[in-house]
């Protein structure tokens, strides 16, 4: 077996579930507000259940969300909230966690699954205030859930200026064939961002059966690839300022059958794997275990 790095799984939606809280815009930003403990627990879970990358729980402490749903006076000391907890985390357990890498999160601007319909040097601008604050305390970048090409440039233009990795994620549809949100091909993503010095890409926070299917247009990429799946039945009926309670989880993707659909795509090629929404830390354990076997 390939060398695999195994990112974690989806700490925002683990963090909101353990807080036992109604739903909030900001989500599990709103939570690590209240109840830091519960971030800096799931981070280590997902350590100890085997990933080499966590991300920092900063997925809606953008100034778009929270000119919107909080106070754009809070960015800075979430962002660096989220950070410190993360490498908090790691700190704690010690030799175990020597080798895990911390990633900054340049989440979608404005919300999940919706492309932002503002100008290229508007979400520029954005992005680069939250590499700014990020860049000096984490080890890389993921730019993960993104829509379109229009985003993703503007992400991964931010984030390459910082010198530092930079891993970029798309969400793709769930409707055949398979494309991005925007409705853009993966095909026409893929010759955007092939200018771009970019570490890897991947597909993300879709169902595991629209990245199985999207798997393939990534097979020639010179660069590695991979892929961490969601586990809603559906994302549509939510919209920008809405909450994740509006979502609702599958019942048919336990452990092993949702390390079966990873181990799918690692046998096409993918060497970067893990979990997002509603994929814990059994999950992440399980799939290490399959992978090590």
């Amino acid at each position: 077996m390939k060398n695999i790095c195994l990112l974690d799984g989806g700490t925002g939606q683990e963090i909101y579930r353990r807080s036992r809280k109604s739903a909030h815009p900001l989500w599990s930003a709103k939570v690590m507000m209240d109840r830091p403990d519960i971030v800096k627990e799931v981070h280590k879970e997902f350590i100890k259940a085997g990933a080499c990358i966590v991300t920092i729980n900063s997925y809606t402490i953008t100034p778009t969300r929270l000119r919107r749903d909080g106070e754009i006076d809070w960015f800075k000391k979430l962002q660096l909230q989220a950070s410190e907890i993360a490498l908090n985390a790691r700190d704690d357990l010690g030799a175990i966690a020597e080798d895990v890498e911390i990633a900054g999160c340049l989440p979608p601007l404005t919300g999940s699954y919706v492309p932002d319909d503002r100008s290229p040097a508007e979400l520029a601008n954005e992005y680069e205030q939250i590499v700014a604050v990020q860049a000096p305390v984490v080890d890389l970048f993921l730019i993960e859930t993104i829509s379109s090409i229009k985003e993703a440039k503007a992400a991964s233009e931010a984030a390459l200026k910082s010198g530092k990795v930079v891993y970029l994620s798309f969400t793709l549809s769930d409707k055949q064939p398979v494309k991005l949100r925007s409705g853009e091909s993966v095909n026409e993503a893929l010759d955007a961002m092939s200018g771009y010095s970019l570490d890897a890409i991947l597909f993300n926070c879709s169902s595991p059966e629209a990245i199985s299917a999207g798997m393939n247009s990534l097979k020639d990429l010179t660069i590695p690839y991979g892929a961490y799946a969601n586990a809603f039945t559906t994302v549509e009926p939510l919209k920008p300022g809405g909450t994740v309670g509006q979502l609702t989880p599958r019942t048919d993707l336990d452990e092993q059958t949702y390390a079966s659909y990873v181990m799918e795509w690692i046998h096409s090629g993918a060497t970067i794997v893990g979990g997002c929404c509603e994929v814990g830390p059994s999950h992440i354990a399980h799939l290490k275990q399959r992978i090590e076997e």
